[in-house]
């Protein structure tokens, strides 16, 4: 295996090199983290809301299936401030891992993309306007899952191919009930409508490419893709957080919007630094920087050298280490 030192860093400034250096004979980490006392209580307090939101979520679920009426004046009251509270968490790994430790899935994945899809929207600077449309359209993207028969919701198993499609209908159900209501934008009911189309066309209901989908739409698949990956269900087991973001990373270009998603990568990844991590050849290390172009290829300090992943094309990160909350 190809070892990188520090004098074969050409990809790095003499400076930025001076102080990697000194922060590893300090036995410095780069950047200085909360006490894990500190996150864990914060997560413990937004944890418990988010519990409350899902079940508020769940009984939503039942009114606008009862009465195909959306309480969006409870839903803005109610649900929004815990979605906002959740996404001032700078945490980013750890409240990621929270979102997606519990059993229950359908409406605690209504909350948590909500939540992530609010991060990544402040990660790409969008105004307060845009950004209050992508937070209630992020809560309410699958709001037409409510009109989806409860057995086909519910079923524990693959889906038949009619079931599949009347399941894919819950993007068009979710618009007609969004669309007229005065208090919230068209641009919510797009989202509830586009969530599932893709960039290169292949996505649903209308495999509509790029340009034709709404940029908070495109925000909203890839928070719901993240946490969907993430989470466990009855007939899919939570992938690895390393499986998750190299999967996202393939799909930069073709799937998602490769700006949106770079940025969305690169935020997590920079969330990890000054952990420690498996790398796959078996050798351990501490992330020290992420390049914004290429995420996943960090700068990893194993003790006595500096490894490159962007030079050591072959070497991977396996497994993030030591942590009490994030045990992937």
């Amino acid at each position: 295996m190809k070892k990188t030192t520090p004098s074969a860093l050409t990809s790095l400034t003499d400076i930025e090199i001076e102080n990697l250096l000194d922060s590893i004979r300090n036995g410095n980490t780069i950047r200085d983290h909360t006490p894990q006392i500190a996150v864990n209580n914060k997560l413990e307090e937004i944890s418990k809301k988010i519990d409350d939101a899902s079940r508020q979520i769940e009984e939503i679920f039942d009114i606008v299936a009862k009465t195909g009426v959306v309480p969006v004046e409870e839903i803005k009251n109610e649900i929004m401030p815990v979605i906002r509270q959740a996404a001032e968490i700078p945490h980013i790994y750890h409240l990621f891992y929270e979102l997606k430790s519990k059993d229950e899935y359908t409406y605690r994945h209504t909350v948590c993309v909500g939540i992530i899809a609010t991060l990544i929207g402040k990660w790409l600077n969008l105004s307060q306007e845009e950004l209050l449309d992508l937070s209630i359209g992020a809560t309410l993207h699958d709001i037409g899952k409510a009109r989806v028969p409860a057995d086909i919701l519910n079923k524990p198993g693959r889906l038949t191919q009619e079931e599949y499609r009347e399941m894919k209908r819950h993007t068009v159900y979710g618009y007609r009930l969004l669309q007229d209501i005065p208090e919230i934008s068209e641009r919510v009911a797009l989202i509830a409508l586009q969530h599932h189309e893709r960039e290169d066309g292949g996505g649903y209901p209308f495999s509509l490419r790029s340009e034709k989908i709404d940029k908070l739409a495109k925000i909203v698949a890839i928070a719901d893709v993240y946490h969907a990956m993430s989470s466990s269900r009855v007939y899919h087991q939570a992938e690895p957080f390393h499986i998750v973001i190299s999967q996202m990373q393939n799909d930069v270009f073709g799937k998602f919007d490769p700006q949106i998603m770079l940025v969305f990568l690169f935020r997590i990844m920079d969330s990890l630094v000054g952990r420690r991590v498996l790398l796959s050849s078996g050798e351990e290390g501490t992330i020290l920087m992420v390049d914004p172009y290429e995420p996943l290829r960090a700068l990893i300090n194993t003790g006595d050298s500096l490894i490159d992943l962007r030079l050591n094309r072959g070497l991977r990160i396996s497994r993030v280490l030591n942590d009490s909350i994030v045990g992937v």
